[in-house]
């Protein structure tokens, strides 16, 4: 019994909760016109550009129903695309395409669909089925990355990414995201996909969870996940450190995408990152956080503040 209590008293220490995360970080450190502006995919990958950061490239932006015709004849250029709400969460509406068939879409996940579902699901989007706010949106239509080949073995039927949390323009924790049959292609551990926590000093697979439990092999593969290793490391850190240059939201999640071709590109930013990330690493924010806020990283180059989460990541292990 004491041993189970000393556990407990552990994680409350150490875990970042909802509540807190809300109170602390979202309401302390998130300008509401940053958060406005991160909600919406389209303007934070155009303020992304700006700042010379590489994210993938829109073929269109569609806002009114009568948009429509224009969107069926841009998706017939391009044998592969990814079609998603411009203020979606969570994966929710996006449609990735990864080649044709017979007439149809094929989906990455195998399934496939008419053209004219993928027009009707545009109009939903457009409609805020998939809004944060369930308001009007816009649908984007965007090039497809093509996944890395290391991390494609991971991956079938979809494209992974990684999730890196970044506080006050410090990298402080990471994970691999992988799709799974379940999650139809999609990366988001709440709709299937798997998690695998990342040693922040060289990208090393720690530990691995899929719905919200331990696993050490891909469920659709058997693929081990202890061998996960991911390449352009640190490029990746350096795009999360970067980001916070051009959008200071204090506390965010950011995905990025290895392209087979392109190398890292982000994919969006996320001002209500989920804590799932705490899982995947067996390890809670809270320590981390608190250091961080005994700094002033705000007068560091980007260079420096990556150097500054790998210190406070290494101290922590050491303690």
């Amino acid at each position: 019994m004491g041993s189970l209590i000393a556990r407990l008293q552990r994680l409350r220490r150490e875990v970042l909760g909802l509540n807190r995360r809300n109170q602390e970080c979202l309401a302390v450190l998130n300008a509401p016109r940053l958060i406005g502006l991160v909600d919406h995919k389209g303007h934070t990958k155009q303020v992304l550009q700006q700042h010379g950061l590489p994210v993938p490239e829109t073929f269109g932006c569609y806002t009114r129903q009568r948009e429509l015709v224009l969107l069926a004849r841009e998706v017939d250029r391009h044998p592969e695309f990814v079609l998603k709400p411009a203020r979606g969460a969570g994966g929710e509406g996006v449609v990735v395409i990864a080649g044709r068939a017979a007439g149809r879409l094929l989906k990455a996940s195998g399934t496939s669909l008419r053209p004219a579902d993928l027009v009707a699901h545009a109009a939903d989007i457009i409609a805020g089925a998939f809004s944060l706010s369930q308001a009007r949106d816009e649908a984007l239509l965007e090039h497809r990355l093509a996944p890395e080949p290391t991390l494609a073995a991971f991956s079938p039927g979809g494209i992974p990414d990684v999730r890196v949390l970044v506080v006050r323009g410090v990298p402080l924790m990471a994970m691999l995201r992988l799709p799974t049959r379940r999650s139809d292609g999609r990366a988001n551990l709440h709709v299937g996909g798997i998690g695998v926590g990342l040693a922040l000093p060289e990208g090393r697979a720690v530990h691995a969870i899929w719905r919200d439990r331990s696993i050490t092999r891909h469920p659709d593969t058997e693929q081990p996940l202890a061998g996960v290793r991911v390449p352009a490391w640190d490029d990746i850190l350096a795009l999360a450190a970067r980001s916070y240059e051009a959008i200071p939201l204090g506390y965010f999640g950011i995905d990025i995408v290895i392209d087979a071709k392109l190398g890292p590109a982000i994919l969006e930013l996320n001002a209500r990152p989920g804590l799932g990330i705490q899982l995947a690493n067996r390890c809670g924010l809270r320590s981390l956080l608190d250091a961080v806020k005994g700094r002033d990283p705000g007068r560091l180059t980007w260079r420096e503040r990556v150097v500054l989460g790998l210190e406070l990541v290494e101290r922590r292990g050491a303690g």
